[in-house]
């Protein structure tokens, strides 16, 4: 029989389940290409079938905004349910109707129809996996295995984009959609090796129980609005993701508009589709140490620093985009996308839990920061795609690293205001 541990204050740590720990990270390796649909392959698919990057834009926009409405009242969902692996399951079915779609049936309505459905898809699988990971782990073990997460997540994308890059080369853009659907089918095999059992939901909603064991009860919702560190977390992540959302479809758009490829100077780049699997495998690479570093580091030293770092990646990698022309420019520009992501990922949710311990709307609240972060992400292609289109590549990489700055001074500024909510032993709002 397994020892149960107590921790302090009495309450009762539940053992860890090492088969749905395992399983979970399986799901976060096959999911890696399923919860953000086609990614930047999407707008190289489109370039080739006559598309604008301007209509590009816009069409990823519809679907930013879907996913931006649906993503607060979905981390609701995960918080009260108790059929988590189902939501995860369906959603990962619905992305690849969704991309099956495009292949097919490349019109306008149906591609922005689509996007609505991997945009909500993509709400709800980010909350249910954060509601899951501390269902099944718990707060003390939260940090740690977000970088598990985190992890497991990168090397499913490097796996994926390598896949995707050799296969399209081989193949055409077609195996990417193959592709996807093969992980997709495994993710829905791993979210079930998860014991139910093993889930406690009140755990994963942010509640604990006191030292006479008794259940607390959910504050009430206005918390969200009340708390300073969650409110200027929010604001921060708009700003950055308003610069950071359309920079790497951009990449893989000049490659297919301008042809970067025809210079020449590098035969991994005479391929838009191998061009963009590069993208996204050198940041993949660079993210997985860096999750790992991001759990270590919360654990000692709390989340302050991290999000300072991952706010500098930005602004830095969007200036050598703009000022560097090169086909190789590549390679510091995903480097520092990888710095940037690996460090959020594990950052955003433990500080979103850390920050609403205790209320029972940790998914909530993990939620309403994604709603307002993907007001930015939502309205960046669209932004970027007019400035590209009116006055070059360049000139929109450096439009949207000056907006990431702006999340940084505010970040800056707010220290004093978060700086409780980020110490290594935390707190609530």
């Amino acid at each position: 029989m397994s020892s149960i541990a107590l921790e302090p204050g009495g309450r009762v740590e539940r053992p860890k389940a090492s088969r749905s720990v395992k399983a979970l990270s399986a799901v976060n390796f096959f999911l890696a290409d399923v919860r953000d649909g086609l990614g930047p392959f999407l707008g190289v698919f489109l370039i080739g079938q006559g598309w604008g990057t301007d209509t590009i834009g816009y069409v990823l926009t519809i679907g930013g905004l879907a996913g931006m409405l649906a993503t607060t009242p979905l981390g609701i969902l995960a918080d009260v349910s108790r059929a988590k692996r189902f939501i995860v399951a369906f959603c990962a079915v619905l992305v690849i109707v969704a991309s099956l779609v495009i292949l097919f049936l490349p019109s306008v309505p149906l591609v922005a129809a689509s996007q609505i459905a991997t945009g909500v898809a993509g709400a709800a699988i980010g909350p249910a996996i954060a509601s899951l990971t501390l269902g099944i782990v718990g707060q003390k073990g939260l940090a740690h295995q977000l970088g598990r997460n985190e992890a497991w997540n990168h090397g499913g994308n490097v796996f994926a984009a390598a896949g995707a890059g050799f296969f399209a080369y081989e193949y055409g853009l077609t195996a990417v959609f193959v592709l996807m659907t093969v992980m997709a089918a495994f993710s829905i095999l791993a979210v079930l090796m998860i014991r139910p059992g093993d889930i406690d939901h009140d755990a994963a909603r942010g509640l604990e129980r006191k030292a006479d064991e008794r259940r607390e009860e959910p504050s009430s919702f206005a918390i969200l609005f009340r708390s300073a560190p969650l409110l200027i977390l929010a604001a921060t992540l708009l700003l950055f993701h308003f610069g950071n959302g359309a920079l790497l479809p951009l990449l893989g758009q000049q490659v297919a508009a301008a042809g970067i490829a025809d210079t020449g100077e590098a035969s991994f780049l005479m391929n838009p589709a191998v061009y963009t699997s590069m993208t996204i495998i050198i940041a993949q690479l660079t993210m997985i140490p860096m999750a790992l570093l991001a759990a270590s580091i919360a654990g000692k030293r709390g989340y302050y620093l991290l999000l300072v770092a991952a706010l500098v990646a930005m602004p830095v990698r969007a200036l050598i985009a703009g000022l560097w022309v090169h086909p190789y420019a590549v390679l510091p520009i995903q480097m520092l996308d990888g710095v940037g992501a690996g460090l959020l990922g594990v950052a955003v949710p433990g500080l979103v839990a850390r920050i609403l311990r205790g209320t029972g709307h940790v998914n909530a609240g993990l939620g309403a920061v994604m709603t307002v972060q993907g007001i930015g992400a939502s309205l960046s292609p669209s932004l970027a795609g007019y400035v590209a289109a009116t006055w070059g590549f360049s000139a929109a990489y450096l439009v949207l690293g000056a907006i990431a700055a702006m999340g940084l001074v505010l970040w800056l500024v707010s220290a004093a205001r978060v700086s409780k909510a980020c110490a290594p032993d935390g707190g609530t709002a």
